[in-house]
């Protein structure tokens, strides 16, 4: 038996030199409420989460945000039969979406603590807000008739679409407008994007039969997940100035493992399926290098009191 609130911590190096990527700490995060199903999707730079726990199925969805070491709030739309609170900005503004008494899914803001539904009009039964940056403007989707994806930006009340892509999810974006998300380009492939003024990056994990970005923050990293030729999940940081991947997996998940979301500080938020086929959320944290420790240290013992300092990944 599991404790119903649940924090472990591992260390991964991912096999290759602490000073040529970050290294993370990985803490397991339970909500008491359904300990088979947690899922954390956003985090702000003061560590606030965006999260929800139930399968949808044998528990209903609800939505959360949570205040480590293990304060969980509840967030559902009222008189939703389920709920998902997906992104939150760094003024606790929160969006998500939820799903009605008639079956339909709109997308919702919470805004200075009053919830508001967000619809497409285009959108016969599916509107989702995904990600929302501080300014109030958020990424999402809606379902058209042919249950193709379409991406779109909101803000106080205006729908803007984003052209060029036959189905596809915007899943986030930034301070400066920066959005991430995946294009399906078949039933079964994907290929995750970045959109900067209009101008599309695709972002592919190396080898990867399907990438998704899901997240980005405002100093030029994008988290998402890819499938593997042998079908495993894993996750992984994308830097923008360098172009450049790095893998992770939680080391309770190997394989299974998804980012939904990272902060400015490089904070990790996320989830993983353990070995009794319990969903679980995490946090990853940035832990500083070896070189970094030992220069501190000898910070210390000249006097200097370097003390606090952390690198970002």
């Amino acid at each position: 038996m599991r404790n119903c609130l649940f924090f472990g911590s591992a260390l991964l190096l991912f096999g290759v030199p602490a000073f040529a990527v970050p290294a993370y700490t990985f803490q397991t995060v339970i909500d008491p409420a359904d300990t088979n199903f947690t899922q954390l999707l956003g985090i702000d730079n003061s560590g606030t989460i965006a999260g929800y726990f139930g399968d949808g199925m044998v528990v209903a969805n609800n939505g959360f945000t949570l205040a480590l070491p293990g304060t969980f709030t509840p967030e559902n739309y009222p008189a939703s039969l389920q709920t998902q609170v997906v992104g939150i900005n760094n003024t606790g503004e929160t969006v998500g979406f939820f799903v009605d008494g008639s079956g339909v899914t709109h997308g919702f803001t919470d805004f200075a603590t009053i919830l508001t539904a967000v619809t497409d009009p285009f959108a016969p039964t599916v509107t989702q807000l995904l990600g929302v940056n501080d300014s109030g403007e958020a990424a999402g989707y809606y379902t058209d008739g042919l249950g193709n994806f379409k991406p779109f930006t909101w803000q106080s009340g205006t729908f803007t679409p984003i052209p060029g892509f036959v189905s596809a999810q915007a899943t986030d974006v930034n301070n400066a407008g920066d959005i991430v998300g995946f294009n399906m380009t078949s039933a079964t492939t994907a290929d995750g994007f970045l959109d900067i003024g209009g101008s599309f990056t695709t972002l592919d994990f190396p080898g990867s039969v399907f990438t998704q970005a899901l997240g980005i923050n405002n100093v030029g990293q994008v988290v998402g997940d890819y499938v593997d030729s042998f079908g495993a999940m894993h996750s992984f940081v994308y830097n923008i100035g360098t172009g450049t991947f790095q893998s992770l997996d939680d080391p309770n998940g190997i394989g299974t493992t998804t980012i939904n979301g990272i902060n400015d500080n490089g904070q990790l938020v996320g989830f993983y399926v353990d070995g009794g086929d319990n969903t679980d959320g995490f946090v990853g944290t940035v832990v500083p290098e070896p070189g970094t420790l030992l220069l501190m240290g000898a910070a210390i013992l000249l006097g200097i009191g370097l003390t606090g300092w952390k690198r970002h990944a």
